[in-house]
């Protein structure tokens, strides 16, 4: 028996036991004790950095910032800032348990916010920056949050909704000192400029408190805030850790916006393991090559897996491929990366550690499926969410019995790998980000001219999902235009959220009940695509 033979046995039984992915020990604290702990351990390691003409940190030690290009901190600089913030929040009045929204683009302070609002015990509400007034409202005002931390340049968005939500107490922004702020608003600047980078003396939040109010698309089209634990968060770092075995020497690309659930993972994973990362605001392709170079990347992460396969045959890299959700923090699932002769691409791979997989009948939801059989993914673990903020029905629905039903819709094979072949919710995947069909369409039946829609995924080569909407007009307007009402309601959603392509038809085809046939029309795309 050769070398290589006995090893994919070994491998194959260790696929089948489970073995080579053992139960880890998490250290139960709270989600910032990541921070100090890694701060005491590698002072010196470089944290973060970013180049941009925006806010640099000078003389940490007492929080004092500059206006430098570039961004460098080490951990011990990054704690000391928290420290600052943290402090200049808790004498602000923000305490634990409030909610408290970050409005900005990837950036050095959304770091620091996240870090001392975890460290105080505030409930953080990340907010898309592509956001329009309608769902930064909206969010806003379902958390009813306290305060918000907005990047100046998004601060009109606040100031036009301002009004319409009535627990907002505190605004807090991101600004350089050659900005003018409101008389009544508080400049991130000034409050880590001002305080003290000493430790807490408040007390510590437990890791059974929530952390975060991630706001997930659900299929009634209004998003719903997934209520994660610091416990949560927390294991699901050390999962993420010891699944990609990332240590102090790795260096990590974020392009992946930071108030994403991916990003969050992110944060975690690398302030845990001591890991550098390099942030950039937005993905630019050119940049990102440079960047991969000149700061000697080593994790890039990304989305979506469509060029896998081509870009580890020309490259010579390991490609792989995960999968996770916002309700599990996000991850459940991963390829080894350990070794490439067991990854398989094209699955999703295999649960990883501590977190339980089946795949049950898609009707009932209880009977347990074969080899092969398509059904839905459910999962186990600690990184599962406590439930959706102030929606009971959805809560129940998602979790039973202590397994969290996916939606996605998949089969397992022999080894255990998952491939997901559809989802069971009718939500369109615009790069990664999850677009419900239900906003779109009460959107646009708020136009006089629209008499009945039904938005749908039309597949997209780059972006993997766009949407598209089937309208039916109303008697006297045969001559609206669908590219100005493209325009209307496109005005109307963040970017990632656009119609793609309106398509004027005599009837949205409907069941007796009145759901929307929403197969039938993909079935005319398809067609139509050949």
């Amino acid at each position: 028996m050769t070398e290589t033979s006995a090893f994919e046995i070994t491998s194959r039984l260790h696929l089948q036991t489970e073995l080579f992915r053992p139960s880890l020990r998490y250290p139960s604290h709270a989600y910032a004790e990541i921070l100090s702990r890694t701060a005491e351990r590698y002072p010196e390691n470089e944290a973060v950095t970013f180049s941009s003409p925006m806010l640099a940190v000078k003389g940490t030690e007492t929080g004092q910032i500059g206006n430098e290009k570039e961004v460098n901190l080490t951990y011990r600089e990054l704690d000391a800032l928290v420290n600052a913030f943290a402090n200049a929040l808790l004498d602000l009045g923000i305490r634990k348990g409030d909610r408290v929204c970050l409005l900005m683009t990837n950036r050095p302070e959304f770091i620091i916010s996240w870090f001392a609002l975890a460290r105080i015990g505030a409930i953080i509400s990340p907010m898309n920056p592509s956001y329009k007034e309608r769902e930064v409202a909206y969010q806003l005002n379902n958390c009813e949050a306290a305060a918000i931390i907005v990047q100046y340049e998004l601060l009109s968005l606040i100031e036009k909704v301002q009004a319409q939500t009535p627990t907002l107490q505190h605004i807090i922004v991101v600004s350089t000192e050659h900005q003018t702020l409101p008389s009544q608003m508080h400049s991130f600047r000034q409050m880590v400029r001002a305080y003290a980078s000493i430790p807490l003396v408040s007390p510590v939040p437990s890791e059974e408190d929530l952390l975060t109010l991630p706001y997930s698309s659900g299929t009634t089209g209004l998003p719903k805030g997934v209520m994660l634990s610091h416990k949560n968060v927390v294991c699901n770092a050390y999962q993420s850790v010891a699944t990609a075995r990332i240590t102090s020497l790795d260096r990590m690309l974020v392009f992946v916006p930071l108030y994403h659930i991916y990003g969050i993972m992110l944060i975690g994973t690398a302030s845990i393991s001591g890991a550098t990362m390099v942030l950039m605001e937005r993905f630019e392709p050119e940049r990102c090559l440079r960047l991969i170079q000149e700061e000697r990347i080593t994790l890039l992460y990304t989305v979506p897996p469509a060029l896998a396969y081509r870009f580890q045959e020309r490259t010579g890299i390991t490609v792989m491929t995960s999968y996770g959700l916002t309700e599990a923090s996000p991850g459940t699932h991963s390829n080894p990366v350990y070794n490439r002769r067991l990854i398989k691409v094209e699955t999703i791979g295999l649960p990883i550690h501590d977190t339980k997989q089946k795949i049950v009948d898609i009707e009932t939801g209880q009977i347990e499926l074969g080899v092969g059989e398509v059904g839905e993914l459910i999962v186990q673990g600690p990184q599962i969410m406590q439930g959706y903020w102030k929606a009971p029905d959805a809560t129940a629905e998602a979790l039973r019995d202590g397994w969290l039903y996916t939606g996605d819709i998949g089969w397992r094979d022999e080894d255990g790998y998952v491939t997901v072949t559809d989802r069971k919710k009718e939500m369109i995947k615009f790069k990664g980000f999850s677009v419900a069909p239900a906003q779109i369409e009460a959107l646009l039946l708020e136009h006089p001219s629209v008499a009945d829609v039904a938005v749908i995924a039309k597949p997209d080569e780059e972006a993997g999902e766009v949407p598209k909407a089937y309208v039916v007009l109303r008697t006297g307007y045969e001559q609206q235009s669908a590219d100005e009402l493209m325009k209307w309601v496109n005005d109307k959603l963040a970017t990632y959220k656009n119609v793609r392509e309106i398509e004027f038809i005599d009837a949205i085809p409907r069941n007796p009940s009145g759901k929307i046939l929403r197969r039938i029309l993909k079935e005319q795309e398809r067609q139509k695509m050949g």
